[in-house]
């Protein structure tokens, strides 16, 4: 049986996320506060869920465009399918089938959507969809969208290049102003393209063989901007457990480049001070880095300062993460069938559930409003606070709640004492003989 630790969950603040799995399922999670008690919420669970099961309809990529106003949230499927959803109710606003990465060997790997520009009649809008297949060819799709699925359509101006002229892409990201975008993958560099121009403008550069003489191939597995107001600088994890920061600026080769545990970099976002990454990996780690920059004369400067690991390992690879844009919270999800979420402050699990299916994808809706004041992310207490208590049975009484412990074993010391002890006590005489010798 593997090691398994346990947990204690406080709870977390009201929050909606939407999570996407295998078999192509939407499910929405929310945590909603609890009627009569306030600043009491109450433990997310699933509310609804949009879909039939099918696997050939597993969700590969998705992306949300969460204003206050007529959302919408993108999705695409292993068969090919794009479809435009409301996130409110799940109805689908459109629907066009790609012929483009309708393969499995050229599935779609990357899907952004752009924020809508709204025109002058109000029963139309317009918005915009960015593709990416692992064959590296990149596709910009105009939508038209209406009150009426029937009524919407695609248009025809489409914008279509290849990124790659080799390798497969796996990571594609695009920057806050939504102006650029970047591509990885295996055998394929990171390379960064502006997408008004559709041009290449920067392109990553191997690192130098190590002290043995080896050089590593190039396998990145997920990619972000490190700030969404900049382009130049990208936070890229590789297949070789290795974390990268890359300033175009600067140079072509990462300006910061460390090692995290021993299985490969899943998933990678930052923070929305530009200085913080969060990182998971395939064996179920979870951490954070402070990566900062700063200028000193007229030369860049950059410092690495591993923060910690979350507590609470995942018991399966992690495959998404995403940063909460105003609560202190990430998301993580993965192949263990988990949505949990965490306080960034001191890197504690606030809530798990359980989803059944293998995730690819989490997102968070910031717009989620529900009656009540929003509390805070609870802190872990201090032991100035809070008193901790041990029992004769082994176990912490932590306030209600028995926290099991493990047993410290006696030490080697203590057992010989003991036996010594028994050695010295003493014998009983025979009681023949000790009246024996009263009657002499």
């Amino acid at each position: 049986m593997p090691r398994t630790i346990a947990v204690d969950c406080p709870g977390c603040p009201p929050i909606r996320a939407l999570t996407f799995d295998t078999l192509g399922l939407i499910k929405v999670i929310e945590a909603r506060p609890v009627d009569g008690n306030q600043g009491t919420v109450s433990s997310p669970k699933v509310v609804e869920r949009w879909g039939d099961p099918n696997p050939s309809n597993c969700i590969l990529a998705a992306s949300i465009d969460d204003r206050r106003i007529d959302p919408l949230l993108a999705v695409a499927r292993r068969s090919g399918l794009i479809e435009v959803i409301n996130p409110l109710n799940g109805d689908i606003r459109v629907s066009a089938k790609s012929d483009v990465g309708s393969d499995d060997d050229d599935s779609i790997v990357g899907l952004h959507l752009f924020r809508r520009e709204i025109s002058e009649s109000s029963s139309s809008r317009s918005c915009t969809l960015l593709t990416t297949t692992a064959k590296g060819t990149t596709t910009l799709r105009p939508l038209e969208l209406a009150d009426s699925s029937a009524d919407s359509s695609i248009s025809d101006s489409v914008k279509t290049w290849r990124v790659c002229s080799s390798g497969d892409v796996s990571c594609s990201a695009v920057d806050g102003n939504e102006c650029y975008a970047l591509y990885g993958g295996k055998g394929v560099e990171v390379n960064v393209w502006d997408l008004e121009k559709c041009d290449k403008i920067w392109t990553a550069k191997s690192p130098p063989k190590n002290s043995l003489g080896i050089f590593t191939p190039t396998w990145f597995t997920s990619a972000t901007f490190l700030c969404k107001e900049d382009h130049r600088k990208i936070v890229a994890g590789t297949k070789n457990h290795q974390v990268r920061l890359y300033d175009i600026a600067s140079q072509r080769r990462p300006v910061i480049s460390f090692d995290f545990r021993e299985a490969s970099i899943k998933a990678v976002t930052a923070d929305l001070d530009g200085n913080t990454v969060y990182f998971g990996t395939g064996s179920g780690d979870l951490a954070s880095a402070d990566i900062r920059t700063g200028l000193i004369g007229s030369n860049w400067s950059y410092e690495r300062k591993l923060l910690g690991c979350f507590i609470g390992k995942c018991s399966g690879s992690i495959r998404s993460i995403v940063r909460h844009p105003e609560l202190p919270i990430i998301a993580s999800c993965g192949l263990d069938s988990y949505l949990r979420l965490w306080d960034i402050k001191t890197r504690q699990l606030l809530s798990a559930v359980f989803l059944k299916q293998h995730l690819n994808v989490v997102l968070v809706d910031s717009n989620f409003e529900d009656e009540g004041r929003t509390p805070a992310a609870p802190e872990a207490p201090s032991n100035e606070e809070h008193e901790v208590i041990q029992n004769l049975d082994g176990e912490v009484e932590d306030g209600n709640v028995l926290l099991p412990v493990k047993r410290k074993k006696a030490s080697k010391d203590i057992n010989n004492q003991n036996k010594n002890k028994l050695k010295l006590k003493p014998k009983k005489k025979n009681s023949k003989r000790v009246q024996a010798e009263c009657d002499g």
